[in-house]
């Protein structure tokens, strides 16, 4: 990990950026298909794609920040607290 001017710069936000900026293709050509009149199951399916995608990248964003961020935080814990922030870690791939 790495910090520049601006924050925060983890290994993971190329690929996030590269998510996201599908996801705004997509998301692009999804407005085209609504202006277009097409079906609304295709449409449906294209929003589904969209959101799968951004999710995606906020678990990505959230998991690898309580991966790092949070671990130099807090540092070194006793078991019980140590076992507390991995229960934390864990339960948060249900957001």
């Amino acid at each position: 990990m790495s910090k520049d001017l601006h924050g925060h710069r983890h290994d993971t936000h190329p690929d996030i950026v590269k998510r996201l900026k599908r996801a705004e293709g997509h998301l692009k050509s999804v407005i085209a298909m609504i202006e277009g009149a097409r079906p609304c199951l295709d449409i449906a399916q294209q929003l589904h794609a969209v959101e799968k995608a951004i999710t995606n990248a906020k678990r990505t964003l959230i998991k690898d920040h309580l991966d790092h961020c949070l671990d130099e935080t807090v540092g070194s814990l006793g078991r019980d607290q140590r076992q507390t922030i991995d229960e934390f870690k864990t339960i948060t791939k249900y957001l």
